[in-house]
């Protein structure tokens, strides 16, 4: 005979347990976490690496003594890192300032800025675009150069290098320069952004439209090949994709409106690229025929492909090196 279902007293439900449930997906996540890592065992320890190395950096971040501000008594100029530290450069790799040739214009229009920011004066951040070669940035290190020759150590212009790669970091470098008493030139050579690369915003707004602003004893020059320093292909893609074109295209154009100069360099004609060859061969003392000097600097201009200072300073090394002279300057 079947037994009778017991009865439950009334109102209070089934005999079960009402803890019973709520033990049962207790359980549940330790199951499904058991479950992720028998399953993939290679994936959990990989995360768990990485979640250890990112607090071991973040500890050892914290233990690392503050650097302290540079002096700017060492040298003339420094590399920036990232991290806060400047580096001291003894020996500035740069060539004489009358050795550039065909670029009077822009020699002059530099000078001029450069000058008027090392007396005190209102000075515009000064961008050097166009053909590759043709002596931007040994521009900018030969006018520093030049602008400290007679001056006092108290009154010499500073020039900071900053990598491209490190523009994200420029205002934590503004910051250490604001309180220095010294002038600077911040120079970043070869300046281009790409693909989705935003950075380039954080430059905008150290330039000009930052609530803080650039330091008064601050100004930026910046080499690079593009006019607009963004690939063509990234403003196109704005221009065919964007809800509203203008608006994007402006958007990233206006980076190179922060530049008070713009100072274009173009491809040399064959009459300056001789003038170049002739100039390094004088100050450096090579001793050759001018006819077979010519011949041989326009048939190395042919075998390159291009004509500019960069391929002058090649052929230069090339016949120094042939003809056994070192490349001091006399």
């Amino acid at each position: 005979m079947p037994k009778k279902p017991s009865k439950s007293p009334a109102g209070k439900g089934p005999r079960t347990p009402a803890s019973k449930p709520a033990r049962l997906a207790a359980k549940r996540p330790k199951g499904a976490i058991k479950t992720v890592l028998e399953a993939s065992p290679d994936l959990s320890q990989e995360r768990l690496v990485r979640a250890l190395e990112t607090i071991a950096a973040h500890l050892s971040a914290q233990g690392r003594p503050a650097i302290e501000p540079e002096s700017f008594e060492r040298a003339d100029a420094y590399v920036w890192h990232p991290d806060g530290r400047l580096s001291a450069v003894p020996r500035v790799s740069r060539v004489e300032l009358f050795l550039l040739k065909g670029v009077d214009r822009m020699r002059d229009i530099l000078m001029e800025n450069t000058e008027r920011f090392a007396g005190g004066l209102p000075a515009n951040n000064a961008l050097l675009w166009g053909a590759r070669g043709m002596g931007k940035s040994s521009l900018v290190k030969a006018a520093h150069a030049s602008i400290n020759a007679d001056r006092k150590a108290a009154d010499r212009l500073k020039l900071i290098e900053i990598h491209r790669e490190d523009i994200e970091s420029l205002p934590a470098l503004m910051e250490q320069l604001r309180a220095s008493t010294f002038r600077f030139i911040v120079f970043c050579d070869d300046l281009s952004f790409d693909g989705n690369d935003a950075s380039y915003k954080s430059l905008k707004a150290v330039l000009e439209g930052g609530i803080e602003g650039r330091p008064e004893n601050v100004i930026l020059y910046a080499t690079s090949n593009r006019r607009h320093l963004l690939a063509r292909e990234m403003i196109e893609n704005e221009r065919s994709t964007a809800i509203n074109p203008g608006e994007a295209v402006e958007e990233k154009v206006s980076l190179s409106d922060r530049f008070g100069l713009w100072l274009g360099f173009h491809r040399c004609s064959q009459d300056e690229y001789l003038a170049m060859v002739h100039g390094y061969c004088s100050h450096f003392g090579i001793k050759i025929d001018d006819e077979a000097l010519e011949r041989e600097a326009l048939e190395w201009s042919t075998t390159r492909g291009s004509r500019s200072g960069r391929v002058a300073w090649q052929f230069v090394q090339e016949l120094a090196g042939r003809l056994g002279v070192k490349l001091a300057a006399m």
